[in-house]
């Protein structure tokens, strides 16, 4: 007995191609947001694209803390904590990244999406 390829069976195929594409083009090629640099201190709280080139002054309860937003990174320049491991923690630029001078109350974090790095932890 011999079975042909049926109208339904076409129809059948026909949406599942097109389901696949749709779910592919939502996971794959959906337009991704920008990241951002948000900055927390004492006085408010401050967000700029991670592409800005700005200087902004932090004052904190212990003076001021200079941040350098540059070529896609963000750090914090100069700090008057005593410790200066805000300095030295150096520059970041990846979404979730963050660094803090915990002394004067400032926060430098990268938050939105960033192309499609996978984090680790997933595997």
């Amino acid at each position: 007995m011999k079975v042909g390829v049926k109208i339904f069976d076409i129809l059948i195929i026909l949406l599942v191609a097109a389901l696949t594409l749709v779910t592919a083009y939502m996971v794959y090629m959906k337009p991704q947001g920008k990241s951002q640099v948000l900055i927390r201190g004492q006085g408010g709280e401050w967000t700029y694209p991670i592409e800005a080139n700005e200087t902004v002054t932090v004052t904190g309860p212990i003076g001021d803390t200079v941040v350098r937003l540059h070529n896609h990174h963000a750090w914090v320049e100069s700090s008057p904590c005593d410790n200066q491991n805000c300095v030295a923690a150096g520059r970041i630029s990846k979404q979730g990244q963050w660094t803090a001078c915990l002394p004067n109350n400032v926060l430098l974090l990268i938050n939105g999406i960033e192309g499609d790095d996978v984090d680790s932890i997933v595997w």
